[in-house]
Order: structure tokens, then sequence, then C-alpha cells
């Protein structure tokens, strides 16, 4: 079955589908909105803030609680790209990484504007969105990357030296891509790291993470979501760091109880490599979503990244009805989240009744410009 060729999917089909869409979507930014108040903080400091225990509820960050970062932002407009690039595919032009690209754009503009301009119908819903023109600490590779309208590729990266974790924490999207082939999944979120996050260590960091939601969402194990992904990496160049943090993963579930010095063993500097292998290691070992992602941010490492990583496996693992309703209900841009969820559901089980070279519905493309 292809979510881009127009095959006919099941009503039980759909509402599974949908239900891992929005269950990656929203635990991104639960996982992001827990970790965000003690991101760059020691355990020590955590467990002095917070308890013994460490961080086991949502924190106050940016004046409430259940405020995300620029992670859950940049995620959203992943989406966007993607259901964009559906929609223009009618027209003949099919470039995806270009249409990713606008929408990274678009973001940029959230950070620069002091809010959206109705003006700019080409701009679609998602960008006249209020909240998501607040500041929520972009990295410098962020600011840098989509800071001129060129392009960032893999054949002329922007920031080739950078190894931040950025790029993998957008890229839960891309493994929504049912209908792709995984191999095709990998090479789009390669691409799109590449234009802010031009080194081999990132790119193939944000391809493994995609695919392994790829698996996830088609219903297979998280194990064997990550065994696809170590055989998919190991015909690209300059695997071996990805690889070996994978595989590191996959041997610390073996080796007791889990600890939050054994997820900070795997984040090591915070690079790309370490934050994805930890937040495999979280989602194997949790107990339940909870679990997993308080053992996620209870660490030295950079907390918001690992709780959003690990967030997108356990939900696209799980479906929304698994995450803490609790901490759903308090969520930054739930609404917002759950629209762009169920259209990104709608475009890719039932895009062609939506839009087509021959006709399209006036509302679609209004909120999904060509």
């Amino acid at each position: 079955m292809s979510a881009t060729s127009g095959a006919v999917w099941g009503r039980a089909e759909q509402q599974d589908f949908r239900s891992r869409v929005r269950g990656t979507l929203l635990g991104t930014a639960v996982g992001d909105a827990l970790g965000g108040p003690v991101d760059g903080l020691t355990l020590e400091e955590i467990r002095a803030a917070h308890g013994p225990e460490g961080l086991v509820d949502l924190g106050y960050g940016y004046g409430r609680r259940g405020t995300v970062t620029h992670h859950t932002q940049l995620t959203l407009f992943t989406v966007d790209g993607l259901i964009r690039a559906q929609v223009r595919r009618d027209t003949g032009a099919w470039h995806p990484p270009t249409d990713l690209h606008r929408a990274y754009l678009r973001w940029a503009a959230t950070q620069r504007d002091w809010g959206p301009d109705e003006r700019r119908k080409e701009d679609g819903w998602l960008a006249r969105e209020e909240w998501l023109y607040a500041r929520r600490e972009p990295t410098r590779a962020l600011l840098l990357g989509l800071g001129d309208e060129r392009m960032g590729t893999l054949e002329s990266p922007k920031n080739p030296d950078d190894m931040g974790p950025e790029a993998v924490a957008r890229s839960a999207p891309f493994g929504l891509l049912v209908g792709w082939e995984p191999q095709l999944v990998v090479q789009l979120a390669v691409e799109c790291s590449a234009q802010t996050h031009g080194h081999p260590t990132a790119c193939l960091s944000a391809g493994a993470y995609a695919v392994i939601v790829h698996g996830l969402a088609r219903g297979q194990s998280l194990d064997g979501s990550v065994q696809q992904a170590l055989a998919l990496l190991a015909a690209r160049p300059g695997h071996q760091p990805v690889s070996d943090a994978l595989q590191h993963a996959l041997g610390a579930v073996r080796q007791g109880m889990p600890s939050p010095g054994r997820v900070e063993e795997l984040t090591g500097d915070g690079a790309a490599d370490g934050m994805l292998a930890a937040a495999v290691y979280c989602a194997l070992v949790g107990e339940d979503v909870r679990h997993g992602l308080s053992l996620a941010v209870n660490q030295a490492g950079p907390s918001a990244v690992a709780g959003a990583l690990t967030g997108g496996l356990l939900g696209a693992l799980h479906g929304e009805t698994a995450l803490p309703p609790a901490w759903v209900a308090e969520l930054e841009g739930r609404q917002t989240i759950l629209e762009l969820a169920d259209d990104f559901a709608m475009e890719m089980t039932q895009g062609p009744a939506l839009h087509s070279p021959v006709g399209a519905s006036p509302g679609w493309l209004a909120r999904y410009p060509r």
C-alpha cells in the first residue's frame, strides 16, 4: 500500500495511521515540553530543584507549564512542508527538499517577525499561528543555516562541521511517509539535515531516526526498526559513528536497571548520534511512556532534545492514547498540533480526493498553497 500512489486505505488502517501520526507529533512536543525547563542542568541540579526522583511532571518554562521549544516548532514546519510537497506534485514539480526548505524559511521568519503577515496568503495557515512566533532559544546553526535563501545540499551543505542534534529532532515526520520505501525516507531526512547541519554524523543520525519512526508507524517493533536502520546505514559512507551509537544503545538495554548514568553515557557530548542512541535506549527500556520520557530528561545532556526524540518514538510505537493525558492537556499549541496531524493523515491517505491535476478543494489549497 502506498500513501503517495492513491492506493485505497481501509477505515481501520486510516484510524491506526492517524493515531500514530498524532502520537508522533504530540509525543515529540510532550517530551520537548518536559525536558525544556531542565535543559542544560546537571542531574544534581535537577534533583535539587525537583526532588530526589528528579523531574517527573511538567515544569515551568517560558512562564507556564507545557511550553515547547524550537524542536517542536521545526517539527511542525516539517509536516507543513511535506503536505505542501504532496500538493505541489500536481503541478509537475516534485522536489520535496525544496518544499521543506521553504517551510523551514517560514519558520525562520517566525524567529524574526513580531507576528504573522496576513497579506502573505502563500504562507498557508501554519505560518499564521501566532503562538509559533515565540523565540525559544534556537541554536546558531539553525539561524545561520536558514539565514539566507540558499538551500544547503549534500554537495554543498550548510554548517558542514556541525554535529548538533537539532536536525534529528525535527525529522520524525519523514518517518510518517509510510507509503515510501525506507531508503527514500532516509535519503530525504539526510538531504534536509544538510540545510542546517551538514556533518555526516548529523545527517545520518537524522536519516536513522526517520527510518526508525517509519518502521514504528508501519507497525514494526522498536528493536526491528533499529535493526532495519542499521542495515540501511551500512551502505552509506561515514555511517560508523551512528551505527556504533545505535549498537551501544541496544547493548545498554541488557546491562541491568535503567539509570541516569547509563543515559548520560549514551548522550556523550550531546551530538546527534549520542542523542539518537539515548532516545532509542529510553524508548526500549521505559516501562511506559511517562517512565521513558522521565528517564530521557533526567540527565545532564540536552534534555529537551532527548525528550522530543524519545517522545516521537514512543508516540509512533503506541499511538496518541498511550501519552499521559494530563501532560497532553497542558501542552502549548495542542490544538494546532492535532489539526496539523489530522491534515497530514488525511493528505497521506486521501490526497487524490483533496487535489489532483484536474481539480482541487479550494479550502485545502488555501491551507496548503501550491
